[in-house]
Formats: structure tokens, C-alpha cells, sequence
């Protein structure tokens, strides 16, 4: 299996992988699944890191940072998504993305990962605290869909030192790739 940089050619495998998720489940609150094209554009975004997992050929998993909030000064913070194709969970796919992607983000200078996950959701919620992302909060009942209320819980991680004036974070085509150290159980 193979951890890279997503391209322009994967948003197709990526959109039908986030598909499954909103058609089938309420693990993303969006009723409506976003094209090829609008993950074509995050998957564009310099700023933030989008990665996959390849295995064979085929995309099995994904994961990207996007902006916490839209305000200036919470630019150094990021949201992260991740899913994996079904049936690919529970074989390290997501640690491998998860770790990637955070040590990416150290690298360019962001501070602080956030995630909200859908409840109940233990493969998740344990995957960010093996990263060591802690609970900051459970909202409850807070979205409806496929015909109940569900609660979602907001992790959080430091990723860097926090300074007074801290550097803008860097693009991702600054950071070297592969980025092949896997952080182990013990290192998180």
C-alpha cells in the first residue's frame, strides 16, 4: 500500500468512496454527495494536504485538512476528514493517513487538528485518540438524517509548539514527499 498526494485524476475514486458514506450511513451529516469535480478542487487546494491510500491500483482510503473556521486567526488550525473504502477498515489504512497527514501539517507549520465525528463511531473516535486527539466537547442531538437525531463529538490535537507570532503555515508542494516514517502505537 502506498500513502501519496492526491491528483487531480483520483477525485473520482474519492468522490464514489465519500458516496458510500452519505448515501448509507449518517458518519457524514451532507445528504447530497459531492462530485468528482468538488473534490478535484480541495484536492487542488496548496494550502492543506489531501492524501490517499492506494492499494493495487485502486484508491482505498483518503484523508485532507481543510480550513477549522474562515476567520484569519484561525489560521494555523485545520479540520481533518477521513474515510476508507468499504471493507478496507481495520487493517491500518487509517493509521498510516492519519499519520501521514498530521506530520505533513507539523511540517508546514499548523498548530492545532480538529475533528467532529458522528456518534457512535468507536473505530474513529479511537483512531484520533491513538493520535492523541483528545474530547473537547459532544454536541447532542445535533443532526438529523435517515430519520433520527445524532450526536457528534469534537476532538482536538496540538501539533506544534504554540509562540507568540507564530510563521504562516507552508504549502504542501514545500513538503517533501513520501513522507514514510510510520508513527507506531507507543508514538502516539
Amino acid at each position: 500500500m502506498q500513502i501519496r498526494r492526491a491528483a487531480a485524476a483520483d477525485a473520482a475514486a474519492v468522490a464514489e468512496i465519500y458516496a458510500h458514506y452519505v448515501r448509507h450511513t449518517a458518519i457524514t451529516f451532507a445528504t447530497v454527495a459531492p462530485s468528482a469535480a468538488d473534490f478535484a478542487g480541495r484536492i487542488a487546494d496548496d494550502r492543506y494536504p489531501f492524501l490517499v491510500a492506494e492499494n493495487s491500483g485502486y484508491i482505498v482510503g483518503f484523508v485532507y485538512a481543510a480550513p477549522f473556521r474562515t476567520k484569519e486567526a484561525y489560521r494555523w488550525d485545520v479540520e481533518l476528514t477521513i474515510y476508507l473504502a468499504p471493507g478496507c477498515e481495520g487493517c491500518g489504512t487509517g493509521a498510516r493517513l492519519m499519520d501521514a497527514c498530521l506530520r505533513i501539517l507539523r511540517t508546514q507549520g499548523y498548530l492545532n487538528a480538529y475533528s467532529c465525528i458522528t456518534l457512535p463511531n468507536e473505530r474513529s473516535v479511537g483512531l484520533h485518540r491513538r493520535f492523541g486527539f483528545e474530547e473537547l466537547g459532544v454536541f447532542r442531538k445535533t443532526g438529523y438524517k435517515m430519520g433520527n437525531w445524532h450526536d457528534v463529538v469534537w476532538l482536538g490535537r496540538i501539533l506544534g509548539e504554540i509562540e507568540d507570532e507564530p510563521a504562516e503555515p507552508k504549502p504542501v508542494s514545500g513538503i517533501e514527499f513520501p513522507i514514510t516514517t510510520f508513527m507506531g502505537e507507543n508514538d502516539a
